[in-house]
Protein backbone atom coordinates (compact mmCIF):
# COMPACT_ATOMS: atom_id res chain seq x y z
CA UNK A 1 0.00 0.00 0.00
CA UNK A 2 1.38 3.44 -0.95
CA UNK A 3 1.97 6.06 1.93
CA UNK A 4 -0.72 8.09 2.06
CA UNK A 5 1.47 11.26 2.44
CA UNK A 6 2.89 10.63 -1.22
CA UNK A 7 -0.90 10.73 -2.78
CA UNK A 8 -1.31 14.28 -1.45
CA UNK A 9 -0.87 16.90 -3.56
CA UNK A 10 0.11 19.82 -1.67
CA UNK A 11 2.92 18.40 -0.62
CA UNK A 12 4.79 18.01 -4.13
CA UNK A 13 3.45 21.67 -4.69
CA UNK A 14 4.49 23.13 -1.15
CA UNK A 15 7.97 21.75 -1.91
CA UNK A 16 8.47 23.23 -5.15
CA UNK A 17 7.24 26.55 -3.48
CA UNK A 18 10.32 26.77 -0.65
CA UNK A 19 12.66 25.67 -3.05
CA UNK A 20 11.62 28.65 -5.43
CA UNK A 21 11.82 30.57 -2.62
CA UNK A 22 15.44 28.95 -0.99
CA UNK A 23 16.31 29.81 -4.83
CA UNK A 24 15.33 33.56 -4.71
CA UNK A 25 17.08 33.96 -1.61
CA UNK A 26 20.24 32.75 -3.23
CA UNK A 27 19.87 34.78 -6.23
CA UNK A 28 19.63 37.99 -3.72
CA UNK A 29 22.86 36.70 -2.01
CA UNK A 30 24.54 36.82 -5.38
CA UNK A 31 27.99 35.59 -5.69
CA UNK A 32 29.26 33.95 -2.73
CA UNK A 33 33.16 34.87 -3.96
CA UNK A 34 32.81 38.03 -5.63
CA UNK A 35 29.40 39.44 -4.61
CA UNK A 36 28.05 40.23 -8.54
CA UNK A 37 25.34 39.59 -9.49
CA UNK A 38 24.19 35.49 -10.54
CA UNK A 39 22.19 34.26 -13.20
CA UNK A 40 19.67 31.35 -13.47
CA UNK A 41 21.57 28.21 -14.62
CA UNK A 42 19.54 25.40 -13.42
CA UNK A 43 20.44 21.66 -13.82
CA UNK A 44 18.53 18.52 -15.03
CA UNK A 45 17.82 16.02 -12.32
CA UNK A 46 16.43 12.52 -12.89
CA UNK A 47 15.34 11.80 -9.28
CA UNK A 48 13.71 8.27 -9.00
CA UNK A 49 10.31 7.64 -7.22
CA UNK A 50 8.39 10.61 -8.61
CA UNK A 51 7.80 9.39 -12.36
CA UNK A 52 4.41 11.15 -12.42
CA UNK A 53 5.99 14.36 -10.96
CA UNK A 54 6.00 17.68 -12.68
CA UNK A 55 8.92 18.58 -15.07
CA UNK A 56 10.27 21.05 -11.92
CA UNK A 57 10.75 18.00 -10.26
CA UNK A 58 13.45 17.42 -13.13
CA UNK A 59 15.46 20.44 -12.49
CA UNK A 60 17.36 21.68 -9.45
CA UNK A 61 17.56 25.11 -9.03
CA UNK A 62 20.82 26.96 -9.19
CA UNK A 63 22.61 30.17 -10.53
CA UNK A 64 26.44 31.02 -12.04
CA UNK A 65 27.89 33.75 -11.13
CA UNK A 66 27.87 36.84 -14.00
CA UNK A 67 31.50 37.33 -14.25
CA UNK A 68 33.35 36.07 -16.82
CA UNK A 69 36.50 35.60 -14.38
CA UNK A 70 34.45 33.78 -11.62
CA UNK A 71 31.63 32.09 -12.83
CA UNK A 72 31.92 30.42 -9.55
CA UNK A 73 27.98 27.81 -8.96
CA UNK A 74 25.72 29.17 -6.85
CA UNK A 75 22.86 25.99 -6.04
CA UNK A 76 20.29 27.02 -3.47
CA UNK A 77 19.39 24.72 -0.68
CA UNK A 78 16.32 22.20 -1.47
CA UNK A 79 13.47 20.50 0.33
CA UNK A 80 13.12 18.55 -2.80
CA UNK A 81 16.23 16.96 -2.73
CA UNK A 82 18.19 15.80 0.04
CA UNK A 83 22.34 15.67 -0.71
CA UNK A 84 23.21 13.54 -3.80
CA UNK A 85 20.65 11.05 -3.36
CA UNK A 86 19.09 10.31 -6.94
CA UNK A 87 15.72 9.76 -4.89
CA UNK A 88 14.17 12.82 -3.69
CA UNK A 89 14.17 13.56 -0.29
CA UNK A 90 10.66 12.43 0.81
CA UNK A 91 11.45 8.66 -0.61
CA UNK A 92 14.55 8.96 1.18
CA UNK A 93 13.32 9.52 4.22
CA UNK A 94 9.80 8.16 4.01
CA UNK A 95 11.36 4.56 2.74
CA UNK A 96 13.91 4.48 5.62
CA UNK A 97 11.82 5.00 8.22
CA UNK A 98 9.44 2.69 6.63
CA UNK A 99 12.75 -0.06 6.14
CA UNK A 100 13.60 0.11 9.74
CA UNK A 101 10.76 -1.86 10.48
CA UNK A 102 9.85 -3.53 7.24
CA UNK A 103 9.26 -7.34 7.19
CA UNK A 104 10.18 -9.96 4.01
CA UNK A 105 7.09 -8.52 2.68
CA UNK A 106 7.12 -5.06 3.29
CA UNK A 107 10.35 -5.12 2.02
CA UNK A 108 9.47 -5.97 -1.34
CA UNK A 109 6.10 -3.94 -1.32
CA UNK A 110 8.74 -1.14 -1.13
CA UNK A 111 10.46 -2.03 -3.94
CA UNK A 112 7.56 -3.12 -6.14
CA UNK A 113 6.43 0.78 -5.41
CA UNK A 114 9.19 2.70 -5.17
CA UNK A 115 12.10 0.38 -7.21
CA UNK A 116 14.19 1.22 -4.17
CA UNK A 117 16.80 -2.04 -3.61
CA UNK A 118 17.38 -3.51 -1.04
CA UNK A 119 21.34 -2.47 -1.04
CA UNK A 120 20.04 1.33 -1.85
CA UNK A 121 17.84 0.89 1.56
CA UNK A 122 21.39 -0.27 3.02
CA UNK A 123 23.12 2.34 2.04
CA UNK A 124 20.36 5.03 3.27
CA UNK A 125 20.78 3.62 6.67
CA UNK A 126 24.20 3.42 6.60
CA UNK A 127 23.82 7.29 5.83
CA UNK A 128 21.74 8.20 8.55
CA UNK A 129 23.79 6.43 10.52
CA UNK A 130 27.17 7.24 9.48
CA UNK A 131 27.57 10.19 7.21
CA UNK A 132 24.85 11.89 8.67
CA UNK A 133 25.26 11.81 11.97
CA UNK A 134 28.77 12.79 11.82
CA UNK A 135 28.11 15.79 10.02
CA UNK A 136 29.17 19.22 11.38
CA UNK A 137 25.13 20.17 10.61
CA UNK A 138 24.26 17.26 12.95
CA UNK A 139 26.99 17.56 15.68
CA UNK A 140 25.25 21.07 15.98
CA UNK A 141 21.49 20.88 14.90
CA UNK A 142 21.05 17.88 17.58
CA UNK A 143 21.11 19.86 20.59
CA UNK A 144 17.91 21.15 19.55
CA UNK A 145 16.09 18.31 20.68
CA UNK A 146 15.50 17.00 24.11
CA UNK A 147 15.59 14.64 24.62
CA UNK A 148 18.13 13.53 22.94
CA UNK A 149 17.28 11.31 19.56
CA UNK A 150 17.89 7.89 19.34
CA UNK A 151 20.12 8.17 16.43
CA UNK A 152 20.49 4.73 15.24
CA UNK A 153 16.77 5.14 14.45
CA UNK A 154 17.16 7.64 12.24
CA UNK A 155 15.10 8.95 10.42
CA UNK A 156 12.66 7.78 12.00
CA UNK A 157 13.23 9.45 15.74
CA UNK A 158 13.78 12.79 13.86
CA UNK A 159 10.71 12.65 11.94
CA UNK A 160 8.53 11.91 14.88
CA UNK A 161 10.16 15.41 16.69
CA UNK A 162 8.48 17.39 14.43
CA UNK A 163 5.02 17.91 15.73
CA UNK A 164 2.26 18.78 13.38
CA UNK A 165 -1.37 18.54 12.84
CA UNK A 166 -1.32 16.58 9.62
CA UNK A 167 2.16 14.33 7.87
CA UNK A 168 2.51 16.98 5.18
CA UNK A 169 3.40 19.68 7.62
CA UNK A 170 5.45 16.88 9.30
CA UNK A 171 7.44 16.12 6.50
CA UNK A 172 7.72 19.97 5.55
CA UNK A 173 9.29 20.80 9.02
CA UNK A 174 11.49 18.38 8.83
CA UNK A 175 12.78 18.50 5.23
CA UNK A 176 13.51 22.76 5.95
CA UNK A 177 14.98 21.53 8.81
CA UNK A 178 17.64 19.50 6.72
CA UNK A 179 17.74 21.90 3.62
CA UNK A 180 20.89 23.04 4.85
CA UNK A 181 23.31 19.67 4.17
CA UNK A 182 21.81 19.84 0.61
CA UNK A 183 23.92 22.04 -0.63
CA UNK A 184 27.82 23.46 -0.03
CA UNK A 185 26.14 27.18 0.02
CA UNK A 186 23.42 26.39 2.85
CA UNK A 187 26.28 24.75 5.15
CA UNK A 188 28.91 27.58 4.73
CA UNK A 189 25.65 30.44 5.79
CA UNK A 190 24.66 27.66 8.28
CA UNK A 191 28.32 27.59 10.23
CA UNK A 192 28.61 31.32 10.03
Amino acid sequence: MCHPLLSDSRLWSFLTEIDRDLAEKTRQGGCLVCRAPVHRADYPRKPRGGDDLPDEYRLRFSFCCSRDNCRRRATSPSVRFLDAKVYLGVFVILLTAMRQGATPRGFKELHRLFGASRRTLARWQVWWRETFTKGNFWRVARARFSPPLQEPALPSSLLAAFRAESSVDKFLRLLRFLSPITTRRAVAMHDS
